[in-house]
C-alpha cells in the first residue's frame, strides 16, 4: 500500500493511457518485483485434515454442497478405523512445534460424535509423543450439540462453525428439518453451553435470494453471543437452486457495505464487532498474496466416510478432486496436476486482474462447477476492504498487532466463496 499525491496520481492515470504504467511506477519508486512464480509447487505437506465423519443430515436445507449431505452416495458414518487410520497418516510425520489442524465435517459431524471424540483423542496422542501442535474444528448445523459436547469441544480447543442462515424464519426457510419444521429455535435452545463455554464459536451465513437482509442477521447473530458471523454468497448448488445471480449479488454487495460501514464506526470507537468478512482487512496487512483462493488439494485435503482423500470437503465424492486414499495418501501425480491446473495464471480472465493475488481465483468447487460469476462483487468488496484497512490503521492501529502468518501454513483451509 502506498499512500501518493496528486501530482502522482495524474501521472499514475496518463500512464494508463499511454501505455507507459511500467515506466512510471519505476519513475515513482512503486515498482515491486514479481511475488507469486508462474509454477505453482509439484507437491506440498498435507497441514490441514478435515473427516466427513457423517455424509448424514437430519436438516433437509434447500441448497446443500453435499446434496443433503450424504454427498450424492447412500448416508452413511465412517467406521472407526477409518478415522484412526486417516489421523495416523496425517500426524504420522508431524514435526515438533509444527501446526496441524483437525476438521469435522460433513453432513453433521455430531451424528457419529464417537467416532469424532476418539479421532480427537488420537490426534492429541500423535501430537503428544511428536511434539507438535494440533487445532480442532467443527462445523455443525447444531441441532444435536449437547451440554456434554459443549464441554469436550472446549476442552480440546475446538473452533466451532454453526451454520445459521438468519434469525426465525429466514433461517427456517432455507434449513428446515427433513420434514420441513423450522430449525432455529431448536437450535438457539441447544447452542447456550456451548456459547458460554470456552470454545471459540461463530456462525457462518450462506447467503442465497431469499435471505440478504444482512444487517439484521448479523446483529441478531451476536446479541445471542457469537463471537463472529461470516456471510458467504451461495453461487453454486448441486441443481442449481438458491444460486445468487447478478443482480442478487450487486444486492448482497449492498448490504455487506452497510455492514462493514458499521463494523468500521464500531472499530474505531474501541469496541468489538465480529463482522469476519473484514478480516480481509488484516490478511492485506499481513501481506498476504496467494496464486490459490485457499489450501484445497495443497495444504488441506478431506477424507470421505470410505477413506478416499479429496481436494477438499466440498469435493467428496467427486474424481474431479480426487487427491488418493488413507492408505496409499495423497496421490502426489494427482496433487501436481491439481497445483499446476488451479494456479491463478492459468485462470481466465483471472490474468488481467487486479485482485488475482487477494482472490486466488476464486473456490475451486464453485468455478468448476458455475464459472466465475461473482469476480465484480469480489473487486467491489476488495476495493472497500482495501480502503477501510487504510481507515482503520489510522484510527484502529492496534487492531493490526498480529503474530507474523506462519508461511508453512499460508494455504489455509476455507470454505467462504468471498473474500
Amino acid at each position: 500500500m502506498f499512500e501518493v499525491d496528486e501530482e502522482v496520481v495524474s501521472a499514475l492515470e496518463m500512464a494508463v493511457v499511454s501505455g507507459t504504467m511500467d515506466r512510471a511506477l519505476v519513475r515513482f519508486g512503486l515498482s515491486a518485483p514479481a511475488y507469486v512464480a508462474d509454477d505453482g509447487p509439484t507437491s506440498y505437506a498435507t497441514r490441514a485434515l478435515s473427516l466427513a465423519v457423517s455424509q448424514k443430515c437430519n436438516l433437509g436445507c434447500t441448497y446443500c454442497y453435499a446434496d443433503g449431505g450424504s454427498f450424492g452416495e447412500q448416508p452413511r458414518n465412517m467406521p472407526l478405523d477409518v478415522a484412526l487410520k486417516a489421523v495416523d497418516g496425517f500426524l504420522r510425520e508431524s514435526q515438533r512445534g509444527q501446526y496441524y489442524t483437525l476438521a469435522f465435517l460433513g453432513g453433521e459431524p455430531l451424528v457419529n460424535r464417537e467416532v469424532l471424540r476418539s479421532a480427537v483423542l488420537r490426534a492429541r496422542e500423535w501430537a503428544r509423543l511428536n511434539g507438535s501442535i494440533v487445532s480442532f474444528s467443527l462445523t455443525t448445523n447444531g441441532t444435536l450439540v449437547t451440554p456434554d459436547d459443549a464441554a469436550f469441544l472446549s476442552h480440546y480447543g475446538f473452533a466451532v462453525t454453526v451454520s445459521l442462515d438468519g434469525i426465525g424464519a429466514a433461517h427456517d426457510q432455507q434449513r428446515p428439518f427433513k420434514g420441513g419444521r423450522g430449525s432455529f429455535d431448536h437450535i438457539i435452545g441447544r447452542l447456550g453451553p456451548l456459547i458460554a463455554s470456552n470454545a471459540e464459536v461463530t456462525a457462518r451465513v450462506t447467503v442465497t435470494p431469499r435471505n440478504i437482509q444482512l444487517r439484521q442477521t448479523l446483529d441478531g447473530l451476536l446479541d445471542f453471543g457469537f463471537a463472529g458471523v461470516g456471510f458467504s454468497p451461495m453461487l453454486r448448488s448441486p441443481r442449481g437452486s438458491n444460486e445468487m445471480l447478478s443482480d442478487d449479488l450487486a444486492r448482497f454487495l449492498e448490504e455487506m457495505l452497510m455492514c462493514g460501514e458499521v463494523c468500521e464506526k464500531r472499530l474505531a470507537a474501541g469496541d468489538d464487532y465480529g463482522f469476519l468478512n473484514l478480516l480481509t482487512a488484516q490478511e492485506i496487512h499481513r501481506g498476504t498474496h496467494r496464486p490459490y483462493p485457499c489450501g484445497a488439494g495443497a495444504g488441506y485435503v478431506a477424507a470421505s466416510a470410505d477413506g478416499s482423500l479429496y481436494a477438499c470437503h466440498r469435493f467428496v465424492g467427486d474424481e474431479k478432486g480426487g487427491m488418493g486414499s488413507i492408505d496409499l495418501g495423497v496421490d502426489s501425480h494427482k496433487q501436481s496436476s491439481w497445483l499446476h491446473a488451479r494456479h491463478v495464471h492459468r485462470q481466465e480472465p483471472c490474468g488481467s486482474c487486479w485482485a488475482r493475488y487477494l482472490c486466488g481465483g476464486g473456490c475451486h468447487h464453485e468455478v468448476l462447477g458455475r464459472g466465475r460469476v461473482a469476480c465484480d462483487f469480489i473487486r467491489d468488496w476488495l476495493t472497500y476492504c482495501l480502503e477501510a484497512y487504510v481507515r482503520l490503521l489510522k484510527t484502529r492501529p492496534n487492531l493490526f498487532q498480529l503474530p507474523p502468518i506462519d508461511p508453512a501454513g499460508a494455504f489455509a483451509m476455507s470454505d467462504s466463496a468471498a473474500p
